[in-house]
């Protein structure tokens, strides 16, 4: 009888692949407790990160039977990837809804109609300029990519960017300098002018 535990991960997508079910709970059981940590630091709310737990793994499944998992030795990476993606549109989706959680709290002091007011004129120049920046994040490398979303989007430090990455603190550093650099140059390129009301 082969050991499970005894694959590499590779070695136990191919059997998945191949229809073996349980190298897939091999690998959750692998990868569990890295990937759970990492949607909860940033989401920090444990129902929420067991949600985003569980549409990871199912988009994970989905993807392997499509056979859209490149082999690379980075199957930890690849999922982190998956699940970074689903924390950020969870976060879209609440910004676009304009409300601002708030457990602890029956009546959120945030979402008082008096603290959002603008004009329809004001929330159109903003949505314009958001989205502009959003395009131009999207024409970075996806290293530059991935540090803009994590510090701005996420607010994570550059210390927990640089172990979420498995890069060092001056490489994150690095990467989020080389992205900056290269939006200005896509801004002054394109003629853009982002200046928020």
């Amino acid at each position: 009888m082969l050991k499970l535990n005894s694959l590499n991960d590779n070695e136990l997508v191919l059997r998945f692949v191949d229809g073996d079910q349980e190298s897939l709970e091999t690998l959750i059981l692998r990868h569990k407790n890295r990937v759970f940590s990492y949607i909860l630091l940033i989401v920090k709310n444990q129902e929420l990160a067991e949600d985003i737990f569980q549409e990871t793994f199912i988009k994970v499944i989905r993807s392997l039977k499509k056979g859209k998992y490149i082999e690379n030795g980075k199957f930890i990476s690849w999922v982190l990837r998956i699940s970074h993606n689903l924390i950020i549109d969870h976060f879209r989706k609440v910004k676009l809804k304009g409300t601002v959680s708030n457990d602890s709290s029956e009546v959120d002091i945030f979402n008082s109609q008096k603290y959002s007011e603008q004009t329809i004129e004001d929330e159109m120049v903003n949505t314009q300029i958001l989205s502009e920046v959003k395009d131009l994040i999207l024409e970075l490398p996806e290293d530059q990519q991935q540090v803009i979303y994590m510090r701005h989007y996420m607010g994570l430090s550059f210390k927990e960017i640089a172990e979420q990455t498995d890069v060092s603190i001056n490489t994150a550093l690095g990467r989020m300098r080389y992205a900056l650099i290269n939006l200005r140059k896509l801004i002054d390129k394109k003629k853009l002018s982002l200046t928020m009301i």
